[in-house]
């Protein structure tokens, strides 16, 4: 479990190294969080920041070996990103499938990037290995304590812009922005966890009550591609009970929402972070009348010559 003063704490610890990124009030009763302008483009580097911060005050971090991540891409960037910035070295874990620009990014922050596998949980078994052979820090995707509590300083940030915010809207991977968001709202705020159909991770976990396999694909699934849900996020959304909704969205309803973003405000969004903007558009969650919603945009690492078409 994760809890605010672990949030509060990841608040102090990485101040300086990540961005207070704005929250966008697009109508009376609409906001949006810009995460997507948060370093290295995800919100990812909140949690990245605080994770090695924390361990090299632990004296947990040897300057020499560094960090290991595995990723779909932008945990990847966001822990490479944190280890260029503190003088360690990074070495990434992959898929075969991550998208091209990810993997081109990762190459620029100098990082030692090995692409293994179809899916996400074959770069994590390697990375793992990786960590205990070398003696690197492993650095979780997700499901970490000091990177959910540092994901979930976004959520202390809306809330002091804006304390009348009511329901925050946030899309689900493997639940470490979910769980930051909810140590964070401590209860000041409903939570809606949004997630494709064709990755339904927490969904599927709330219905079982426990974290299970599910098949995963569809068009978010390099961002929100997560096999199980991690503890954390699984414990925290039980823990939540009413003060969570949990949500599905379809592939073309994320589509959309992607193109009435960049249409209606020029925010651009990866399909991972549009998944929370669906929810909204495609009426999977409907407030009532007057509820003021925050929707989180927690990643832009697109190719923008899409944004317009989908």
């Amino acid at each position: 479990m994760v809890t605010r003063l672990d949030v509060q704490a990841a608040e102090r610890r990485t101040r300086g190294f990540v961005r207070r990124t704005p929250t966008f009030h697009a109508a009376e009763t609409l906001s949006f969080k810009l995460e997507f302008l948060q370093y290295t483009g995800t919100f990812k580097a909140r949690g990245a920041f605080n994770r090695q911060l924390a361990a090299r005050e632990r004296g947990e971090l040897d300057a020499a070996i560094g960090i290991v991540v595995a990723s779909g891409g932008n945990a990847g960037i966001a822990n490479a990103y944190a280890a260029r910035e503190l003088g360690v070295p990074a070495t990434v874990y992959l898929p075969e499938t991550a998208p091209a620009v990810k993997v081109a990014l990762l190459h620029s922050l100098g990082a030692t990037v090995v692409q293994t596998g179809s899916e996400y949980v074959e770069a994590f078994e390697a990375a793992t290995a990786f960590a205990t052979e070398r003696g690197a820090l492993f650095c979780h995707a997700y499901d970490q304590p000091e990177i959910a509590a540092g994901a979930g300083v976004l959520a202390e940030e809306m809330l002091a812009d804006d304390p009348a915010i009511e329901t925050i809207v946030v899309a689900v991977g493997g639940g470490g922005l979910l769980a930051g968001v909810l140590a964070a709202v401590d209860a000041r705020a409903h939570v809606v966890a949004v997630e494709p159909e064709r990755a339904p991770t927490l969904h599927a976990a709330l219905a079982a009550g426990a974290p299970v396999d599910v098949e995963v694909g569809g068009i978010a699934a390099d961002s929100l591609g997560a096999r199980r849900v991690g503890q954390i996020g699984f414990a925290m959304a039980h823990a939540a009970s009413s003060g969570l909704s949990s949500v599905l969205v379809s592939d073309s309803d994320i589509v959309a929402a992607r193109t009435a973003l960049w249409r209606d405000y020029r925010i651009p969004s990866e399909y991972g972070a549009a998944a929370a903007a669906a929810a909204l558009a495609s009426g999977a969650y409907r407030p009532r009348s007057g509820e003021r919603i925050a929707v989180i945009v927690c990643g832009a690492n697109t190719d923008p010559g899409t944004l317009a078409g989908g």
